[in-house]
């Protein structure tokens, strides 16, 4: 990361404000001198959460369709979806829109695929869960993997985040990733919310991964090579 990156924009797309905050740890580890445009629509997540999951409403697609011609419009060099239960919006619009786009959740995907067969995919959202594990298969399909995915749900965990109780979130997790550890080779952490955990977690039997750390390397990665 020697690249200079002062004059570089990133557009961010965000369903829940919640991301803003989980980020910025990450904007600043990563990517400091990079300007960043946020564009948050919280009703998107309202609406994923109230279709239930395994169903996107078409007007999300069609909105996130629409933020990201605005951010071109605005003339940021990069686009990053930050929510992981609609990811595949990302896939949807890049044919429509020529700046690049980034899935925050898909670097850790494909590092995931690569460290073992045997997944562990922790959810805190129970809409995230088939976007996710669609994309885990995505990612091993294009690898060349095959894959064994393990999902864990802890709503009540997000629940203690959404009331500002980041140590219940913490707890809850610490203790659900210690049990799926013993059936897994890695752990994927499905939102960006759940990286909150990252500074607090100790060492574990295997990898767990976040898409804050994977998410915003790869992030600085495409803005250099630009």
């Amino acid at each position: 990361m020697n690249k200079d990156l002062s004059g570089k924009t990133l557009g961010i797309i965000h369903a829940s404000h919640i991301t803003i905050e989980a980020m910025r740890p990450y904007i600043q580890e990563y990517i400091p001198e990079v300007s960043i445009m946020h564009l948050c629509d919280d009703t998107i997540q309202r609406d994923n959460i109230a279709a239930g999951a395994g169903v996107i409403p078409k007007r999300n697609y069609y909105k996130f369709a629409q933020y990201a011609h605005n951010l071109e419009e605005a003339g940021v060099d990069m686009i990053l979806l930050a929510c992981s239960t609609f990811n595949y919006a990302a896939e949807l619009g890049r044919p429509m829109i020529d700046t690049p786009i980034a899935q925050i959740d898909r670097p850790m995907m494909e590092k995931a695929v690569q460290t073992g067969k045997k997944i562990g995919l922790l959810a805190t959202l129970a809409t995230t869960v088939p976007s996710s594990e669609r994309l885990l298969q995505i990612a091993a399909r294009e690898a060349g993997k095959e894959i064994e995915c393990k999902t864990v749900l802890c709503e009540e965990a997000f629940e203690a985040y959404s009331r500002g109780d980041i140590e219940a979130h913490n707890a809850i997790l610490v203790d659900a990733i210690a049990k799926l550890s013993e059936e897994v080779d890695c752990i994927v952490m499905a939102q960006l919310s759940m990286s909150a955990l990252a500074p607090f977690l100790g060492e574990t039997k295997v990898p767990v991964y976040n898409s804050g750390s994977t998410g915003f390397l790869r992030v600085r990665e495409m803005l250099e090579n630009m």
